[in-house]
């Protein structure tokens, strides 16, 4: 589903008949291990009915704010969440009200993912994945997080039933984005997805992608030193 220009979808909902067939043939193909699809169906046959516009998935948004300079901090503890929707509609007013990544203190992370998965290396979705990473400065992060955003919750990335969600990670001197998938051994899914992704945000190609297992990260305590895959 392309809705960057789905702000006008909450001033006009008269088109609900096609994006109905787009959800009933999208929601045939979930993954049953990623939640219920009968719930699913009829959560999004709900929302047609009351004149939205359903997502394929639903998502939630948290929000990590690590204090500088106090240690044992627990990140479980610290990730709080934000908001989830459903709907193009609730997206909208959603992200409207969400602080951009400018505004936004160091170091702070973000995180949009599917409902049911938490934004954690050790979650059942996420343990046996890992992630593509992309560092921008400052000035630029913004709106490759965005261009990001629709995209997912469009469903407009390959293998998307793959994708657990993306987090935005405000640090000092660089903005660093990546996107979450489920299993890093299937090295056909992870570089289709990290060509999606360049697709998606038109990546100059000056811009290097970094790959990293969830595994690793749990070794050696870190998201983003010691990546293993370059492209």
């Amino acid at each position: 589903m392309d809705f960057t220009s789905g702000k006008n979808a909450s001033e006009n909902n008269n088109n609900n008949s096609e994006n109905s067939h787009q959800i009933s043939d999208s929601s045939s193909q979930l993954p049953s291990d990623s939640f219920n699809i009968k719930e699913t169906e009829e959560r999004q046959a709900r929302e047609l009915k009351a004149g939205l516009h359903p997502l394929k998935s639903k998502f939630v948004f948290w929000y990590t704010r690590r204090v500088p300079g106090i240690r044992n901090q627990s990140y479980e503890d610290n990730i709080k969440k934000i908001v989830e929707f459903s709907t193009v509609e609730g997206f909208w007013v959603c992200y409207c009200h969400i602080s951009r990544p400018a505004s936004l203190p160091s170091p702070t992370d973000l995180h949009l993912f599917k409902e049911g998965i938490r934004p954690l290396w050790e979650d059942s979705a996420n343990c046996s994945g890992g992630k593509w990473i992309i560092r921008f400065k400052k000035a630029v992060s913004g709106r490759f997080w965005e261009d990001l955003v629709l995209a997912l919750v469009g469903d407009q990335l390959d293998y998307g039933d793959n994708i657990c969600g993306a987090v935005l990670s405000i640090r000092f001197n660089e903005d660093i984005v990546s996107v979450w998938n489920r299993n890093a051994s299937d090295n056909q899914a992870v570089m289709a997805l990290r060509d999606s992704i360049k697709r998606h945000l038109k990546l100059p190609h000056s811009y290097v992608m970094e790959y990293k297992p969830h595994d690793a990260s749990l070794r050696d305590n870190s998201s983003y030193r010691n990546t293993w895959l370059r492209g």
